[in-house]
């Protein structure tokens, strides 16, 4: 399976993006697809996933206010969106496999991050 992450761009504090992450095949309820960030200076740290057997999600305690991971299985996505975004939340943000795994040198597959920007 290959991903591929979209949507990043620069907005406002306070504003919204939503993140996509395209797979490259009919894969989704065979992988826990995860989004992670690894902001500027900083390690890769997990964000959250959700699973492929039955669509549950999880959060790092920090977004789960603010972000909602979602799937569209008939489009293979995945998608964050991204409420009350604050200038802590700039980052390269990647889906990948085995997403609900929030060690970061598990082996897995990484899309293409894209990047956030949060700034006024």
């Amino acid at each position: 399976v290959q991903l591929q992450a979209s949507g990043g761009g620069l907005v406002q504090p306070g504003g919204s993006l939503r993140l996509s992450c395209a797979a490259s095949e009919s894969t989704l309820e065979s992988y826990n697809i995860g989004w992670f960030r690894q902001a500027p200076g900083k390690e890769r740290e997990w964000v959250s996933c959700i699973t492929g057997r039955d669509g549950k999600t999880y959060y790092e305690t920090s977004v789960e206010d603010r972000f909602t991971i979602s799937r569209d299985k008939s489009k293979n996505m995945v998608y964050l969106q991204m409420n009350l975004l604050k200038p802590e939340h700039t980052a390269v943000y990647y889906c990948a496999t085995e997403g609900c795994d929030e060690r970061i040198t598990v082996e897995r597959v990484w899309g293409r991050g894209t990047l956030v920007t949060v700034s006024s």
